[in-house]
This record gives C-alpha cells, structure tokens and sequence, in this order.
C-alpha cells in the first residue's frame, strides 16, 4: 500500500517498521531543515512515498506545499553527504537490534492518536513494545522538583489507571515524571516514556534502571535522531507530542512557569481532557494547578475521577487485590498508631518561641512535611528517622513556630507571608 493510501485509510495494525530501502529517504525528509511536519505530510500525499517526493521536480513540490517546502525538501543533508551516510548507517544498526524500531507515517504501527494532530512527526524512534504505542493513554506530568506529597499522588494514580487498562505517558524526568512510570510499572498495563534526546541516550543519566524497565514493559519514543543530546530547546517539542498520544493529561504539581503547563496547553488545543489535582493555596507547586483549574481544567482528587471521564471502570488485578489485602492490617495498626499523638506531644500546644532558622535535619522534615497535614508515620517513611529523633525534631519545629499539631496525631506547616 502507498504512503498517501495510508495517510488517509489506515490499516488494521500489522506492527511492522519502514524497510530499510526507504529509510535514507524518511531520514533525509524527516530531519530536513525548514521542512515542516504538515508541508511533508502533504508531499507524501500528493506523490506517495518519500522517495517519490524526493524525485519531484522544484515547481511540482513547489505546487503542492510551497516554494519553502519544496527548497527545503531538494535542500542536501545540513551536513556532509559522508556524515548523512553515517547516521543512516548507524540508524539501520540501530533499528537492527532487538526491540529497536523507526516507525514512520506510512507504517501501521505509527499511533494513531498522533494522526490528529495537526503536525504529527514523519518519523519515530521506538525502543520497547510497538503495540503499547496504540494502546489507551492518559499523561501524568509535574514538577521537577516535586513535593513527597506529589510523588505519592504521582505513583498512586499512576498505578490505578494502569491496573484499569490506560497505558501512562510521560517524559522520564526527574520528579513526577519518574513516580508516574513507576508507578504505572507496578500496575498491570504500561507505560511510555516521550523523550527530548535520542533514542539510545537517556536523560537525566541516573533513570538508566527506569528506561531499561519501561522499555521491557512499555515503550521509549523520540523524534530526534540517534545521538541528539538534551538541549532545551528540544523538550517543548517532547511536551506537544506527549499531548498527542494522549486522551487526557493530569497535572499533579506544577510551578505558575512550566513546562507541565505547556503539556496541558497543547492537549487542550487537540481536544484532550485537562485534569489537575488541587494543593495548599500556600505551596508553590500548586498555583499551576490552580491555574489551569481556573482556566477549565477538571478538578480531581482520586484516579477514580479520571477513569469515570473515560467511562471505564477502576479494576484491580489479583496481584494487586492480594497486595492491598497483605497490608491491611499493617495499614489499619500504622492508623491507630498515628490517631493518637505520641507522649512526647502532650505539651506541644504551649507558647512558641521566636522563631530561629530550622537547623538541616529540621530542614529535612520540613520538605518532607511538604504543604499538606502529614501523619507520623508517613514523615517517619519519608525521612528514614527514628521515632524518637523524628519526635524531637517535630517538638522543636512546633516550639519554634514552624508546624503545628493538628487532631488525629498530624501535623502541617504554618505558612509565613
């Protein structure tokens, strides 16, 4: 079948990547400065295949996708022929290995949900499972810098909606991101990661383990060519196609200036749903969630609320029914415990003192604390300290004016204008 046969009825999916042949042509189109993913998507439809673009004449090209277009499209690789024949050389090695994949427009495997976007990429480089990139999907993004809070809220909700069947999105970063894959890796459906570098680097260096575990389970999807380093020009581009593998896009944590917001922008500009948990009106991470709330995002406050905007039920494999059912009783004995203040509290409602600089351990409970009440339990977790040195440092940090205890044994931050 042509490429402009695919581009307009798409076949049943028969998972099965550009042959080698054509694949100096899609790297030569694909990667063509000045060549604009709409305007090459238009040739391949008017001449049927990258190679038959390539052999068009200026004035044809010109006729169908503008004289910009076509001089980009006849325009010799922006680096030396020698250096083209390399990165086709080194991109049919690549795509040799096990699990290694470029999937272009004209392959059935190509995702369908990008094919209504208004710019899709000519040309992906998948390392993983192709079927996850067809599979029902809702992105999980925030904060670099997320909250212990957030992280929770990242993995939990990310574990619900893979245990209900929708694969998560995300874009391997630090913070949410990284609690969003994990937490789909523990569910029952998968997970892709959208990167901003080429496919055989990974970024930041320390989610080498996170990568190798989505790509046995999931799928690691980029446009830029093998060997593209981060640069941060690179990750808007990752954000817009985030956007459109997607149905939705939930907002855990993000900063009034972010990237997440982008992500959130985009999806909505392709018609898809927009969800954003709320925070403390005092915690920074929250206004931009608050921000994108006020501006029509769904509010939600459990996966429950997503799954129902889908129309799909929550569903828990054996696995995880028997996991939730090993610690009940370990969860139930952890509740009892923290609904009860400890002893060394009884006196902590007496005045405060003025307030001194928190030393670096009553720094630590305090980011671990984050900007919701927290049980001692969930801090003790967090920090990895002792009862009693937690204990103590939560005394001072009462005394001292920068917590307070609330009923139910938990305790929250007091904000400071």
């Amino acid at each position: 079948m042509t490429t402009a046969a695919l581009l307009t009825a798409r076949a049943a999916p028969e998972l099965a990547p550009a042959p080698p042949d054509d694949l100096p042509a899609w790297l030569r189109l694909a990667h063509a400065r000045g060549l604009r993913p709409p305007a090459l998507r238009a040739l391949l439809g008017a001449f049927g295949g990258p190679q038959a673009v390539l052999a068009q004449s200026f004035a044809d090209l010109a006729r169908v996708a503008g004289d910009d277009a076509a001089r980009a499209a006849l325009a010799p690789p922006p680096d030396s022929r020698a250096a083209f024949d390399e990165r086709v050389e080194r991109t049919i090695e690549w795509a040799s290995q096990a699990n290694n994949y470029v999937v272009t427009l004209a392959d059935a495997a190509y995702p369908q949900a990008l094919l209504t976007m208004p710019d899709p990429p000519p040309l992906l480089y998948v390392k993983g499972r192709l079927d996850v990139l067809q599979a029902r999907a809702v992105a999980i993004v925030g904060s670099r810098s997320a909250t212990p809070q957030g992280i929770e809220d990242a993995r939990r909700f990310a574990r619900a909606l893979s245990d209900a069947g929708i694969a998560v999105v995300s874009g391997l970063a630090l913070g949410i991101d990284a609690a969003a894959h994990r937490g789909a890796l523990e569910g029952a459906a998968s997970t892709l990661a959208v990167i901003g570098t080429g496919a055989d680097l990974v970024y930041p260096s320390q989610h080498h383990a996170l990568a190798h575990d989505i790509a046995e389970r999931g799928a690691i999807v980029s446009e830029w060519p093998l060997g593209t380093p981060a640069r941060p020009e690179n990750f808007p581009q990752r954000n817009r196609l985030i956007a459109g593998l997607v149905r939705g896009v939930l907002i855990v944590e993000a900063a009034m200036r972010s990237g997440s917001l982008i992500t959130a922008r985009l999806a909505n500009e392709m018609g898809r749903d927009v969800f954003a948990i709320p925070g403390s009106i005092h915690a920074p991470l929250s206004r931009g969630c608050h921000r994108m709330i006020k501006q029509g995002a769904k509010l939600v406050e459990t996966p429950e609320e997503v799954l129902e905007e889908f129309g799909i039920a929550p569903a828990a494999p054996a696995a995880t029914a028997a996991r939730k059912r090993s610690g009940v009783a370990a969860n139930d004995d952890r509740s009892r415990r923290a609904e009860a203040p400890p002893p060394a509290t009884a006196s902590w409602a007496s005045a405060r003192a003025t307030s001194p600089n928190p030393t670096p351990d009553e720094d630590r409970v305090l980011a671990a604390l984050g900007h919701s009440p927290t049980t001692l339990e969930i801090l003790a977790s967090r920090t990895d300290l002792t009862g009693s040195t937690l204990q103590g440092l939560l005394l001072r940090l009462e005394l001292a004016g920068h917590i307070e205890t609330l009923p139910g044994g938990r305790f929250t931050r007091i904000e400071r204008s």
